[in-house]
Formats: C-alpha cells, sequence, structure tokens
C-alpha cells in the first residue's frame, strides 16, 4: 500500500512555469489582427453629459471605430452582486456621468498607442452637479440624490439584534469611531480581455477573471447567447483578490463592439485606471461595548456606514452582509445590536477585497475589545480568555444567525502567546517606558474567526485517466496563484498513487469544464478539493472492479500498488497498470474517468490569533513592524508549504491596510492618489519577520475537513498592527489612530494625547441612522 502524501511540504508543480518566464497572461497571447480599445473617462465626479463630439477623433490615423453606449444596444445590467435591484449599469454612461472615471466614449484603433492619440480629439461638455463624495453625508436632507430610484442615496440596509438595549447590564461601556479605508485591490495584472470571433457567430472570449463560468454566465445573460456560442477561457491570472470577480462595464463594452464591428478586439487597463476602478473595503464603525467590572462582556450595539460608490457596487452590500455576520466574532456575546444602511456615492462602485466584510468586522470587534481590555486595566489576551467561545461548544449558532462548524479559539491564543514569548514582550515594554525611551514597542493582539466558502456549496470536479496512463483532473475552481495544481494533484496522487509529474491539472475553460463556482470566498480547497478526490474515489472504485474482474478476485482485495497501478493485496504479481487499466476500460467500451459534483453542507469557519510587534517613534510618529506572530485554523492541512505562503501574503496585505494604503478623494471627488508614486503599496522592504504555525481543527462539512485559508491571515493580521500602535501610545493618553497609522496621524495623536476626541457620544449618529433605517421607502426597502 502507498503511503500517503498529505500533509506534506510538496513543492508547487506549477511555480517553474510562472518563474522562468512562460506564463501565458491574456495580453502577451497572440491575438492575431484584434484591434485595440481605449476608453475615454469622465474627469467629474457628477454631471449631465450635454455634448459629445467624435467627428475629429473619427479622422485620426488608425481609427477603426467610436463607441457611445447607444451605439451598442445592451441594456442596463448587473455586473456581479445584486444589492439593489434598481441599481443597474450600462456598459458606457450616458446623460449622465456617476464618477471621475466613469467609462463614456470606446475607441478602437489598429494600435494601442492610436487609439490613446485620438482620445484627445474627443470634446464632451458637462454640465456639473455637486457631488456626493462622503458616505457620511451621502443621507443629508440636502445631499444630492444621485439615482430617483435611489431614495436618500440608501442603497441598503441591514438589522440584527436581540435585544434593542444591549447595553443594559454594562458596568463599563467604551465607544469609538472606527474607520476602514478604502483601498485599491492593485493585482499585478490589471484587467484585460481578448474578444475573438469565430465562425456562426461563436466567441472566445480570453479575459483575467477568478470565475470563468460565473463570467460567460453574466455574458450570455447580457447578449441572450446561446451557451455553445460560447467559449470563455483564463489563462495565467496574475492576481485578482476578490476584484476580478463578476464581470465589468467595460468588459461589456469591449465585447458588444466585437460584436458590431465582427472583429477581434482586445484591451488592457492601464495601472491608473486600474487603481481608480478596482477598490474595496469602505466603512465607518460606531461601537459600544459593555462588560462588567470583571471583564465580562454584556453586550455590543454597532452602527455602521458602508459605501456602494456608484451604481450599486458589489462590496457596499456583501460586505455589510460579511461584517454583519461575523459580527459577534470569537466572543460569548449575550446581547447584540448591529444596524448598518449602504450609501450610493459619487465615487468608483466598490468591489471586493481579500476578506470582503471579514476584516472589517475583526477590525471593528478586536478594536473595542482592546479598548475594554486597557480601560479596565487588564492584559489583553486574559480579557479575551475570559470571553472567548468554549471549545464544546461547537457547532456554535452566534446572536447574528451564523453557524460555527467547529474551533478550539483559546488554542491559538494560548499558543501564539508563547510563540511571541509575550511575557518578555510586556516585560521590554515597560522598560522603555520607565526609561523615558522615545521609540516605544507596542505589543497588539487579535483573535478572529471568519467564513470561508459562504457563497454556494457546490463545485465540480473530474479524474479521468487517459491511454498513457496519467491522470487528468479538470475542475471548475479557477487558481490565480494559491497552489490548485499542487494541493489537487496531491488529492490524486494520493488516492491512485500516480506520481504528480503524471498529473495533468485544466481549469478554467468553459470548453474543457462544463460548469464552476471559480475562486472567491476561500471555497476552493473544500469545495473544488473535495469534488476532485470524490471522482478519485470514484476512478479508484471502477479501477479496482477492473483489476478484480480481470484476475476474477474480490474487489475489497484490490489495492493501490507501490509499484504503480493496482494489485492483488498479497500477491504484487497480479498488477496492472494505470495505463493497462484505461486499455481494458476502452475495449470495454468505457473510460476510467468520473467527473460530478461535491456539495458542501454550509460554510466553514477558519479562525486564529496574531500577536504583532512594532517600534512606534514618539518624536516622528513613525511605525515600523518588527515581527509579526499568527497561529491560524484551516481544518485539516493538505500541503504546509502553500498554507504558509497564503499566510505570509496575508499578513503583509493586513500590514499594508494598517499601516500604508488609502484610496483618497478631494471634497469635489476627484482621485487624490492613481499611480503607486502615491498609492502607498508595501514591499518586502517594509515587511518584518512573519513566524506562522497552524492548528488543525478539521470540518465536519467535507470529508477532507478543510476549510479555507488564502484570506484568513488578512483578517487577522491587521487589527493586530493597530492594536500594537495604539498599545505603544495608551499611557501617553492615547485611544484610537484611524488606519492607515501614517506618521502624521500617530505623531498627532501623540500630540492631542488624552484630549483627542474619536467619538463619545452615541446619540446622533445611532438616532441619524436608525431614523434612516426606519423611514427608509419599498424602492430602498433592500435588506442585506
Amino acid at each position: 500500500m502507498v503511503g500517503s502524501i498529505l500533509g506534506t511540504r510538496v513543492k508547487r508543480v506549477e511555480d517553474p512555469h510562472l518563474l522562468i518566464g512562460k506564463a501565458t497572461y491574456v495580453d502577451n497571447i497572440d491575438h492575431g489582427d484584434a484591434l485595440y480599445c481605449h476608453f475615454v473617462r469622465s474627469t467629474v465626479a457628477y454631471a449631465e453629459i450635454t455634448k459629445i463630439d467624435i467627428e475629429s477623433a473619427l479622422q485620426q490615423e488608425g481609427v477603426i471605430g467610436i463607441f457611445l453606449n447607444a451605439d451598442l444596444d445592451v441594456d442596463p445590467f448587473i455586473p456581479f452582486f445584486e444589492l439593489n435591484p434598481n441599481l443597474k449599469r450600462t456598459p458606457l454612461a450616458q446623460n449622465k456621468v456617476h464618477y471621475v472615471g466613469d467609462p463614456i466614449i470606446l475607441i478602437v484603433a489598429t494600435s494601442k498607442s492610436l487609439a490613446i492619440d485620438a482620445a484627445e480629439f474627443v470634446e464632451i461638455t458637462y454640465t456639473e452637479i455637486s457631488p456626493v463624495v462622503d458616505k457620511e453625508r451621502a443621507f443629508d436632507l440636502d445631499a444630492t440624490l444621485i439615482d430617483p430610484n435611489v431614495p436618500m442615496n440608501m442603497a441598503a440596509s441591514v438589522v440584527a439584534e436581540n435585544s434593542s438595549n444591549p447595553l443594559s447590564d454594562a458596568s463599563v461601556i467604551v465607544r469609538a469611531k472606527i474607520r476602514n479605508q478604502r483601498m485599491a485591490v492593485a493585482p499585478m495584472e490589471p484587467n484585460s480581455i481578448a474578444v475573438h470571433l469565430g465562425e456562426n457567430e461563436t466567441l472566445t472570449i480570453f479575459v483575467s477573471t477568478q470565475m470563468p463560468h460565473f463570467f460567460a454566465n453574466r455574458v450570455e445573460s447580457i447578449f441572450d447567447l446561446e451557451k455553445d456560442k460560447l467559449r470563455v477561457v483564463s489563462p495565467d491570472v496574475g492576481g485578482g483578490f476578490g476584484g476580478k470577480a463578476g464581470v465589468t462595464a467595460e468588459h461589456i463594452a469591449v465585447i458588444a463592439a466585437s460584436m458590431k464591428l465582427k472583429h477581434s478586439l482586445r484591451w488592457l487597463e492601464t495601472r491608473e485606471e486600474n487603481l481608480l476602478s478596482m477598490q474595496g473595503r469602505d466603512q465607518v464603525q460606531f461601537v459600544e461595548l459593555g462588560t462588567s467590572l470583571e471583564g465580562k462582556i454584556t453586550g455590543l450595539r454597532a452602527r455602521m456606514i458602508g459605501d456602494a460608490g456608484a451604481y450599486g457596487g458589489f462590496g457596499g452590500g456583501l460586505v455589510i452582509g460579511s461584517t454583519k455576520s461575523m459580527a459577534q466574532g470569537v466572543y460569548e456575546i449575550p446581547k447584540i445590536s448591529f444596524r448598518a444602511v449602504v450609501a450610493s456615492t459619487n465615487t468608483p462602485p466598490i468591489g471586493a477585497l481579500r476578506g470582503a466584510g471579514r476584516p472589517e468586522a475583526a477590525s471593528f470587534l478586536e478594536r473595542i475589545i482592546d479598548i475594554a481590555a486597557h480601560e479596565l486595566n487588564m492584559d489583553p489576551i486574559d480579557f479575551r480568555l475570559k470571553n472567548l467561545i468554549p471549545s464544546e461548544s461547537f457547532p456554535y449558532k452566534t446572536l447574528m444567525g451564523t453557524t460555527y462548524d467547529s474551533g478550539n479559539y483559546r488554542k491559538a491564543l494560548d499558543r501564539v502567546r508563547v510563540l511571541a514569548n509575550y511575557d518578555e514582550l510586556r516585560r521590554e515594554q515597560r522598560i522603555r517606558i520607565e526609561a523615558g525611551n522615545t521609540e516605544l514597542i507596542g505589543v497588539g493582539v487579535s483573535c478572529y474567526v471568519e467564513i470561508t466558502a459562504g457563497g454556494g456549496p457546490n463545485e465540480f470536479g473530474a479524474v479521468e485517466i487517459t491511454d498513457q496512463g496519467r491522470a487528468v483532473i479538470r475542475v471548475g475552481t479557477s487558481g490565480h496563484g494559491q497552489g490548485h495544481a499542487t494541493t489537487f494533484s496531491m488529492l490524486v496522487s494520493d488516492t491512485l498513487g500516480i506520481p504528480l509529474e503524471d498529473i495533468d491539472f485544466i481549469q478554467s475553460d468553459t470548453r474543457e469544464v462544463p460548469r464552476g463556482g471559480g475562486t472567491g470566498g476561500s471555497r476552493s480547497l473544500q469545495l473544488g478539493g473535495n469534488a476532485v478526490k470524490k471522482a478519485a474515489v470514484q476512478v479508484l472504485e471502477i479501477a479496482k472492479l477492473l483489476v478484480a474482474d480481470n484476475f476474477e478476485a474480490n474487489p475489497n482485495d484490490v489495492e493501490v500498488s507501490e509499484t504503480g497501478g493496482l494489485e492483488i493485496s498479497g500477491s504484487p504479481e497480479f498488477r496492472m497498470s494505470w495505463r493497462e487499466l484505461a486499455t481494458l476500460a476502452r475495449d470495454q467500451g468505457s473510460q476510467l474517468s468520473f467527473a460530478g459534483d461535491f456539495t458542501q453542507g454550509g460554510a466553514t469557519f477558519p479562525f486564529g490569533a496574531h500577536i504583532s510587534i512594532v517600534k512606534v517613534d514618539t518624536e516622528t510618529g513613525k511605525v515600523t513592524p518588527i515581527s509579526h506572530f499568527a497561529v491560524d485554523d484551516c481544518g485539516t492541512i493538505v500541503n504546509p508549504m502553500v498554507v504558509e505562503g497564503q499566510q505570509h501574503g496575508g499578513i503583509a496585505q493586513g500590514i499594508g491596510q494598517a499601516l500604508y494604503e488609502d484610496f483618497q478623494f478631494d471634497e469635489y471627488g476627484n482621485p487624490k492618489n492613481t499611480s503607486f508614486a502615491d498609492y502607498l503599496m508595501t514591499s518586502a522592504a517594509e515587511m518584518p519577520n512573519f513566524v506562522v504555525e497552524n492548528i488543525e481543527t478539521p470540518s465536519p462539512l467535507n470529508p477532507i475537513g478543510a476549510k479555507g485559508i488564502g484570506e484568513s491571515a488578512t483578517v487577522g493580521s491587521t487589527p493586530a498592527v493597530q492594536n500594537a500602535v495604539v498599545d505603544a501610545l495608551w499611557h501617553l493618553g492615547v485611544r484610537h489612530i484611524d488606519m492607515p497609522m501614517t506618521p502624521e496621524r500617530v505623531w498627532t495623536a501623540i500630540a492631542q494625547g488624552k484630549t483627542a476626541s474619536n467619538w463619545t457620544e452615541p446619540g446622533e449618529i445611532f438616532q441619524m441612522l436608525d431614523h434612516i433605517i426606519e423611514q427608509k421607502t419599498d424602492a430602498a426597502d433592500i435588506d442585506i
């Protein structure tokens, strides 16, 4: 019998392909005579379009066509998530523009540079309207109404509470206004698409997406195409992080123009376009926590405002919904009142970004937990330990209606405390404070739980043995850096005994893979992996019957051979190779293969505990990350090396939000940082030492026992870093600093000390938000 390779550190089989320059991204594929597209975009945030003159542009060299929205014949549509059925958009802005960067005109030319040159000759006249830029002001009585179908600019709302007065039993109440800033997704590869027209009006679309089948479904619906008329292929994808789910207006415009011209077209987003169009997060959170004098939590009250941006962006609603689902976190909280509204604003539509709602929940909860611990003069870890959900309580249903599948939160927190040498860190911190050192040490703690595979329970997987004895995997997920080819091949190799080098992996092609949910929400291993595992097990059972029939043996006596193929247990001379088995199956008029779906009985809930150590220079406000410790659970681990890679990437992204990244607009809706010169993306130079470990609490919801890991470290790291900075300065009177914690913000907080005002009285904002929710009209009655 062959030994298991699961749980071992197998090197990623896809990496050589990527590292030696053999990757095939959309824009470096040979697209033949495909023409180039360029968009002319709005330069104002909100305005009526009073005149468009394209005559001079049409006369420019290389210009093949120029399209306005009316030329495309496409009905208004919803690109991905239906936040509000009244909020649909057209491929190109028509009559009005709703944010700076809103695409208005599509120019098609023989080269990219000629298309860009022609754009200089387009003349657009606007009648500007006062824009709504600040989500907190979107509901003001004098605020401009962005869309007549969205009264009060409220795109959606959510209410989840078991008590209207959750703080009634509190001896101590702490409160804070917490900003979870807007960020650019910023994958290495921007959006990209190439559309090819074939015979009989067939379309082949190459697109950089996380969800090829969902992309195909949206295109088929929007253009009323028959399924066999469309093929969608996603080659290597240079990062997604949630931002490449669904379709964009630009995608639909390029497809429509290609169909009108009856010619292949291609489009690659610029970095400026990508930073402006692919954004996530953006909440403001008003939070109160009640405790006893001994540090037991008695209740939580939260009021949230999310920003959907223009056209009812995906992120506004789903992020608020996910934030609501995870609002209780890892704690026993007897009473909760959670209410949230989503604003429509004249800013780019908000989409998903690694975690999509779960980092926002962990951030507000872990900040208010830390504030409570400090106010009670309790150690932040001791306060958390006093309130964690016990391990014997699982499955555990929260007050938000979310049921956690499995967990051991104390084990993760106890382990990270040891890993970080926590008590020694606290000793060093005290020494620096007592010595009057201007370089202080901050120690930040966070505990989190997050939801994975919450977007759909099904996934397709198939395994086939070829005539050469190789295994071919087909799966409906779509890897773009996560290690799918390695991990899924390990599952097949472990089941069938076929070496990894003899396994082929096919994904992200709707002709080769009949259906699939794609990749998002950390769903891939627990759904796609289990679908592949199920298919491999079925292939093994079919093969066992073939061997048993061939040697007139009992199928129960057939096992995987150490020398390849299958053999009769105890009689290795009675062996058949996989090549022989595939030939035998073919001779009998069948194939040695299985294809089907795996269905999981609900979402899974990874968790973890992080400790971040930072150095804060009190004279300059500069924060320097020193080290970061993480103990994360993702259920059963198939490949520890792949898991560690996801942890490292998530921590880096979380630190980036805490300290550096912030997409900003001025009061007129103009973006202020549309390049990496002024949008501060982290690099390896800014990162501290990472120390990561794992615990395993297998999920009971799938045979592997897997949970997601792709987003977990981002959920846990951000509040740990934010808590660390405030922790370093608490003795100076600092109670809260908004992210990103820039030197200016940190220095100002130090200078203000106890005189700083964050948010001390709940009355006005709570009354305003509650009134908005209660007074919403039927047209805006969209609950997430």
